[in-house]
């Protein structure tokens, strides 16, 4: 009985997560012809290289496109320039060699460049590639620009295991820090000449703002939804992976169907990782997670496993709608949690999203190009690695 109640649970979640988008209307979201063909942004030249991968490179996400992603990462270096020295700096902090992190938007959109590439001749092909890596940068850069701005609002001082930006050179270069890389994302974006990947960029920018007021403007009693939880997820984590990965589709020429493939993807793929990390906030060390431990719940942020927890102790909700600035109440939320499924049904509701996002590759057109085949399955890999992530 507690099986099949557990299963009608994480099937309404989910669907109530699938429906959300709709909500969103992302079809009302949404370019750098003069970007070039130039060698280091050959696709041809990297396809020839993928053929030489053995067979289990292939089928490692990272592997499969880790020369690009290495591009990116280096032409990112370059592009946050600044006039003023000190700016320069704090902007290109993450960028720096051993600060790049995951590097995980590169890695999935530019595998879903390939998933979705069209046969053309070599010298469009090239220019394709080209507009495909860069959407990649303007990608990471907001990222990177919402990363700094979530530590100046969280006052963290941690980030990927070293000194946040704002503890390093505090909050004022910060914000202007993450300011100047949204207004480079978007220089870069313009450039595209492609408006409706312009407008996709600047929702997911919408969307991310919109997360962060959710959360701190958050009522006792949305505290305790599980459906204004997953909103905000949406907007906080999987808005920006899901209107990058359409942006793809619609620099590839790709139809509407594919598009909302791809958009399906990096929606799922976003909620499904931010599960994990709720899991890992409580399950992780400081030292794994490169950040505090237990930081969700000292910020009073309830998460998915606190919110599953209180299915099964419907007494918690008091302390939860009371928030956590008194530390008894951690205390009392965290035995909860560890009596009950709460974790459990977190990780079951992880997977039904990554088996979604595994499913929107599935759906895409048939094909008998053995690059396109890898990288499909390089993307739906990517959904299991990052379900056994402890980091």
């Amino acid at each position: 009985m507690l099986h099949q109640h557990l299963q009608l649970t994480q099937v309404c979640y989910v669907y109530n997560a699938v429906q959300l988008p709709f909500k969103l209307n992302p079809h009302n979201m949404g370019s750098w012809d003069k970007f070039t063909s130039s060698s280091c942004y050959s696709h041809s030249n990297n396809a020839s290289s993928k053929a030489r991968l053995t067979a289990k490179e292939q089928l490692d996400p990272l592997a499969l496109i880790k020369d690009e992603v290495s591009e990116v990462t280096d032409r990112l270096r370059s592009m946050v320039v600044a006039e003023v020295p000190e700016l320069t700096s704090a902007a290109g902090y993450f960028f720096s060699a051993g600060a790049e992190g995951k590097r995980t938007c590169p890695t999935v959109l530019l595998l879903m460049a390939s998933a979705i590439s069209m046969k053309i001749s070599d010298g469009l092909e090239n220019r394709s590639r080209a507009r495909h890596m860069r959407v990649a940068e303007i990608t990471e850069m907001i990222h990177i620009s919402s990363l700094i701005h979530d530590d100046v609002l969280d006052d963290a001082d941690t980030r990927r295991g070293m000194d946040s930006l704002n503890f390093t050179v505090g909050k004022k270069l910060a914000v202007l820090a993450g300011d100047f890389l949204l207004f480079r994302a978007f220089s870069a974006a313009v450039s595209l000449d492609n408006t409706e990947v312009v407008s996709l960029l600047a929702t997911a920018v919408n969307n991310l703002v919109t997360g962060e007021l959710m959360q701190m403007s958050i009522t006792p009693a949305q505290r305790c939804s599980m459906d204004y939880y997953l909103q905000k997820t949406y907007y906080k984590t999987a808005a920006l992976i899901s209107n990058s990965c359409k942006a793809i589709a619609v620099i590839t020429g790709q139809t509407a169907e594919i598009q909302a493939l791809a958009y399906q993807y990096g929606r799922h793929l976003g909620i499904a990782y931010q599960l994990i990390d709720d899991i890992l906030d409580f399950t992780g060390t400081t030292a794994s997670l490169g950040k505090a431990s237990l930081s969700d719940i000292h910020q009073g942020i309830v998460t998915a496993p606190i919110l599953f927890a209180m299915e099964e102790f419907p007494e918690l909700c008091e302390i939860v709608e009371q928030g956590f600035d008194d530390p008894s109440n951690v205390e009392i939320a965290l035995k909860y949690l560890s009596k009950s499924q709460g974790i459990e049904k977190t990780r079951l509701l992880a997977a039904e999203h990554a088996k979604l996002a595994a499913d929107a590759i599935d759906g895409l057109p048939e094909s008998e190009d053995q690059v396109i085949l890898n990288s499909r399955q390089a993307l739906k890999d990517l959904t299991q690695k990052f379900m056994r992530r402890t980091k």
